[in-house]
C-alpha cells in the first residue's frame, strides 16, 4: 500500500480572516515599501573607490566593480535595506501564500493590493496627492478583488 492511498487526516484550512490578513501583509510589504526603496536610490550618492579610477583597470573590470560597490553601499543604507529587506519578507510570505491558497485568487488579489498600497506609500514617503480620479481607479480595483473572490466562492 503506497503513502497516496491513505493521505492521513485532512488538515483545515485557515479562516478567512488568516487569508485576508496574509494577503494584506504581502500587499503591504510590497506595496508600501516601494516608494521608500525609490525615494533611498534617488539620494544614494556611492562612496569614492580608488579601484574606480585605477588606469590600469580594463574598462569590463571598472564596471563590474561599481556594480559590486554600488550593491554593497546601497545596502549598508538602511534607508534602502529596511525597506528591501520587509519587500523580500512578503516575497515569502507570497511563497508560503501560494502553497495554501488558490492561485487564480493569490495572484490578483496580493498584485492588486500592493498597486494600492504604492499609492499610499507615495503619499506617505513623497507626499504626492492623491487625485480624485485615482481614488476612482482604487475603488474600481478593489471592486475587481471582490469580484475574484465572489466567483470564487
Amino acid at each position: 500500500m503506497s503513502s497516496t492511498d491513505n493521505p492521513g487526516p485532512e488538515v483545515p484550512s485557515p479562516s478567512i480572516i488568516r487569508w485576508t490578513l496574509g494577503f494584506l501583509l504581502v500587499g503591504m510589504a510590497w506595496g508600501l515599501t516601494t516608494p521608500f526603496i525609490r525615494r533611498a536610490a534617488l539620494h544614494f550618492q556611492p562612496s569614492p573607490h580608488p579601484s574606480l579610477d585605477n588606469p590600469s583597470n580594463s574598462w569590463l573590470k571598472k564596471k563590474i566593480l561599481k556594480g559590486i560597490f554600488t550593491v554593497i553601499d546601497l545596502l549598508k543604507s538602511p534607508a534602502y535595506a529596511l525597506p528591501l529587506v520587509i519587500n523580500l519578507t512578503g516575497s515569502i510570505w507570497f511563497f508560503l501564500l501560494i502553497g495554501k491558497a488558490e492561485l487564480s485568487l493569490t495572484v490578483p488579489i496580493t498584485n492588486s493590493l500592493a498597486f494600492l498600497f504604492t499609492v499610499l506609500g507615495e503619499w506617505w514617503a513623497e507626499g504626492k496627492v492623491i487625485s480624485r480620479d485615482t481614488w476612482i481607479g482604487m475603488a474600481f480595483v478593489l471592486g475587481g478583488i471582490a469580484l475574484c473572490v465572489q466567483s470564487k466562492s
